[in-house]
């Protein structure tokens, strides 16, 4: 009698000899939605400086390590640097603090009920492994607070969220191909 096991009359070991090249298959995936070749090793962050008519002094520095956080811990890439296979580069161009909703008071008087900070960045992307990647554009975000609070109880707030946006917004352009 044979001890071989048979499963809908093919042989176990006809099963595992066509199964076996699926084995070496690799599909690649990432929690971040990144979606970078695998040729890509590296990224460099340039210091992104301060343009905008307002300037908060701890935005340039805070901006540029919130981009190098973002690609070293959601992509493994390594960061250079001078020079890498993604580059960034730009300048912050924006720092506004307008008025968004005026409403009438009782005896008559308009007023803010609330204000809008918007910070703009211009990047300029580099891909040296697909240049068709590449781009120069602007980003925007904003954070909306009650007129009750001023920007000084807010600002640190408002530019944190502000900032993590957008990181996320040039991310997702940058290497999530979205």
């Amino acid at each position: 009698m044979k001890s071989m096991i048979k499963y809908s009359g093919v042989h176990l070991p006809l099963i595992l000899l066509l199964l076996l090249p699926l084995a070496g298959c690799k599909i690649g995936y990432s929690l971040s939605g990144a979606s970078i070749s695998p040729e890509v090793k590296s990224v460099f962050v340039d210091y992104f400086r301060n343009r905008s008519k307002v300037v908060n002094p701890t935005l340039s520095q805070s901006f540029t390590e919130a981009m190098k956080d973002k690609f070293v811990n959601e992509t493994g890439l390594s960061l250079n640097k001078d020079q890498g296979d993604l580059e960034f580069s730009g300048e912050i161009t924006g720092y506004d603090i307008r008025p968004l909703a005026i409403q009438k008071s009782e005896t008559g008087m308009d007023f803010a009920s609330q204000n809008r900070l918007t910070i703009t960045v211009k990047v300029i992307f580099v891909n040296n492994k697909d240049h068709e990647q590449d781009f120069n554009t602007t980003f925007s975000a904003y954070y909306d607070w009650d007129s009750a609070k001023t920007i000084n109880q807010v600002e640190s707030d408002a530019v944190q969220v502000i900032t993590t946006q957008l990181v996320d917004d040039i991310f997702n352009r940058s290497v999530a191909n979205w």
